[in-house]
């Protein structure tokens, strides 16, 4: 279980505990070291490592001292249609050079037709589960990280349905923008070490070329659709894989990046007021969202100042330098942003992963996509340590240390 300061240390069971309390100790760091975990000992009525028939998986469920978790399989999947930097200056009033010089991006993949978000989701966690050579009804849990769901209630049982899993594992969406997927991969680590899960697929996925103006040329140009996801699965502690994080929000930010609700006005006052004179309110109108609204000047100043304070602090927690990471995976925002945060770090760019070129912000998506690529073509390999990051709407922003494999 990751303890409050953002370590990913070893599980402190959720049951009842005995310890020996002149023995105990914690290190400075505030991490549990596995060598100085005295016996736990477990108060309950169950027999541990005995399911009796009849119990189902989530009853048997049981926290293990010192239970860690890896990145053991990824996947992605995009749309087919391919809009390039020259096909959106037939929309707006741009250029390629104009968008290729302020973001790095030259083309972006959105959905269109009978396409949908959920197809691309469930194509990225099989690719996710095949990798990791891992059965549909082993996982027990799944992580939606979108802000684009289909369904207003959420996405995620639609994956767990359509991905086959017929003994009805846990899914839900995590909401965090372009944070989400960070937070999943947080969220996945908890679960295993203080829930005692096995296999979570965490997806990151978003289509929010829906919710563009595509008439407003500071925003239009950004974004784009896709997939991407990793299955996060249990191993002793000695192989842990997610070495610390720092996760953060700031309400505040809210106002410089932004797709509010917006409700239907009633102008005539006639419609406002009933027979009685007193002021109507229901039926409510239907509510809608407005297109995404950015200040890009404060979103990049946020990104360039927040992350790399972030990704430090991640580090620090880890008992990591930046001379220990192989890679930098930072969400695909702006390609400006990817060399002022690596700048800042002083990690040269042959050590930055980045498609954003390909792309554009696929926002939960942008991570995984990314890392699947990185490992398919052979840059990323096991053993490799990856500082990665998240930031976007909230404001939200958050770091992880992991390795892959």
């Amino acid at each position: 279980m990751a303890n409050a300061s953002g370590f990913a240390s070893p599980s402190i069971p959720t049951l009842r505990t005995q310890t020996n309390p002149s023995g105990f100790r914690i290190s400075r760091s505030g991490v549990y070291p596995f060598e100085r975990i005295n016996k736990w000992v477990f108060q309950c009525n169950a027999v541990v490592g005995k399911v009796e028939s009849g119990v189902s998986s989530s009853q048997s469920r049981l926290p293990r001292v010192g239970q860690g978790c890896k990145l053991v399989g990824c996947g992605s999947a995009v749309p087919n249609l391919l809009i390039s930097n020259d096909d959106l200056s037939k929309v707006v009033e741009t250029s390629d050079e104009w968008i290729s010089v302020r973001t790095g991006i030259r083309n972006r993949r959105v959905l269109a037709g009978n396409e949908k978000l959920t197809n691309l989701a469930v194509e990225a966690a099989s690719k996710a589960l095949q990798m990791a050579q891992v059965d549909a009804d082993e996982v027990d849990l799944i992580l939606m990280c979108t802000s684009t769901p289909e369904d207003l209630f959420g996405s995620a049982p639609q994956i767990q349905r359509a991905l086959g899993c017929t003994k009805n594992p846990l899914a839900y969406d995590i909401t965090a923008a372009c944070s989400g997927f960070v937070l999943g991969l947080v969220s996945a680590a908890c679960h295993i070490r203080g829930g005692g899960f096995q296999n979570v697929l965490v997806i990151g996925a978003d289509s929010l070329s829906r919710y563009v103006d595509w008439t407003d040329r500071g925003t239009c140009i950004l974004f784009g659709d896709g997939a991407g996801a990793v299955l996060v699965q249990a191993c002793d502690g000695n192989e842990d894989g997610l070495f610390g994080f720092d996760l953060h929000s700031d309400g505040d930010g809210q106002k410089h990046l932004n797709a509010q609700i917006k409700n239907g006005n009633v102008d005539d006052e006639t419609e406002k007021l009933g027979s009685n004179g007193s002021v109507l309110d229901f039926p409510p109108k239907r509510s809608s969202f407005s297109e995404i609204q950015m200040n890009g000047k404060e979103v990049f100043r946020f990104a360039c100042r927040c992350v790399p304070q972030s990704i430090v602090s991640a580090l620090e927690k880890s008992g990591l330098s930046g001379s220990d990471i192989d890679w930098l995976l930072l969400h695909q925002a702006n390609q400006r942003i990817i060399d002022a945060v690596s700048t800042r770090l002083e990690i040269p760019p042959e050590r930055v992963i980045s498609n954003l070129a390909n792309y554009g912000n696929t926002s939960a998506a942008s991570i995984p996509l990314a890392l699947d690529e990185a490992v398919r073509s052979g840059r990323v390999k096991p053993g490799h340590t990856i500082a990665t990051a998240g930031f976007g709407a909230g404001l939200t922003w958050g770091s992880a240390i992991l390795r892959w494999g």
